[in-house]
């Protein structure tokens, strides 16, 4: 029987990965979770060879990732090449899904129709806004935004493929237009949109469950199903615990002797991307893991197992690595875990420490 964490972690290219470049990381994975900027961007840096909080963020200011609204509505980093074929396969179901909420915010057709012209109106010829001045337009334009209001508006924006998140502006977010921001469209039939993103699910998440590809889409079951159908010529089948699993059928994960460590940012696809995620992380510690308000935590994970959380500090030029394991750590595991905090800190450009 397969080691699922072993290959997981594989799979997920947090080990032996290949990648040179954040888009191809990105790419591989076909979204990733993106709520929280700067674990989206630990999460790309651990995939690729080399890589720097910096080059990541040029690879956001080169435009060769989008960061925008997509699966199950939530934030998400998409290649540049993939973002308007995944948006014209998801959105339409979310965008009704989201149909009572806006009628509780008293969101109609004819507002979100004027708020998104006023929208194109300040970002057209290559314009960034920030949240707080995008918002304060619509405000002048006679178009509130208190509450959640605000909020709905741009999300909506983004789903319809108005906008996207720009590059940062200092510690602010910025909004730019979709087409001025990445105007080649990459547009597919539906079938093949289907089992093109259940290939890049079950390629970068595998072994994972049919129930796994729902959670990660946001699909339909009966689309889901479909897709795995469509895209089953290109995987590899495993019955465990009487469960069917999907896997790429060339995967190869190392057989690990000595442990492994590794630091994984909050929200990462490797919990996260999961329905069931039994298998790396004992039921007793879900609630360490995740907070009560549905907040994930950074984790720790060693030999494919969530042991434990971490977060960080700055102090002085360097960064501070605070671990909060669930058990205690062995010698050889306090070493490998001092090597992942090494190479976090390598990513920031800082000298890190426990």
């Amino acid at each position: 029987m397969i080691n699922i964490p072993r290959h997981r972690l594989h799979n997920q290219r947090i080990v032996s990965s290949t990648f040179e470049h954040p888009g191809q990381a990105v790419a591989w994975f076909g979204a990733m979770q993106a709520q929280d900027y700067a674990g989206v961007k630990w999460a790309i840096g651990l995939r690729c060879r080399e890589a720097t909080e910096a080059s990541v963020e040029q690879a956001i200011v080169d435009r060769s990732i989008i960061r925008t609204w997509l699966q199950r509505g939530t934030l998400q980093v998409v290649a540049a090449a993939d973002i308007h074929w995944m948006r014209a396969l998801l959105a339409p179901h979310l965008i009704a899904q989201g149909a009572r909420r806006r009628r509780q915010l008293e969101l109609d057709d004819a507002v979100l129709t004027r708020s998104a012209e006023i929208i194109t109106r300040f970002l057209q010829d290559q314009k960034q806004l920030t949240r707080a001045d995008l918002l304060s337009e619509l405000e002048q334009a006679g178009i509130a935004t208190p509450g959640a209001r605000g909020y709905h508006i741009l999300r909506h924006a983004g789903l319809e493929g108005l906008i996207c998140f720009g590059p940062m502006q200092g510690k602010e977010q910025t909004f730019v237009l979709l087409d001025e921001w990445a105007p080649q469209r990459k547009q597919l039939p539906r079938d093949e949109t289907l089992a093109e993103l259940a290939g890049r699910y079950f390629s970068s998440h595998g072994p994972a469950a049919l129930d796994d590809f729902v959670w990660w889409s946001g699909l339909p079951k009966k689309e889901a199903r479909a897709a795995l159908e469509m895209a089953k010529p290109q995987l590899h089948t495993e019955i465990i615990d009487g469960e069917t699993y999907w896997l790429p059928p060339t995967d190869l994960a190392p057989q690990e002797i000595a442990p492994t460590a590794h630091l994984l940012p909050a929200y990462d696809e490797y919990y996260l991307g999961y329905k069931n995620r039994d298998a790396v992380l004992d039921a007793r510690y879900d609630k360490k893991a995740v907070s009560s308000s549905g907040v994930f935590r950074p984790m720790i994970v060693i030999d494919g197992q969530i042991v434990g959380t971490w977060k960080q500090t700055f102090k002085k030029g360097k960064v501070m690595i605070t671990l909060n394991p669930f058990r205690a750590f062995t010698a050889n595991e306090n070493q490998v875990l001092t090597t992942a905090v090494n190479q976090y800190g390598s990513f920031l450009g800082l000298p890190a420490a426990i």
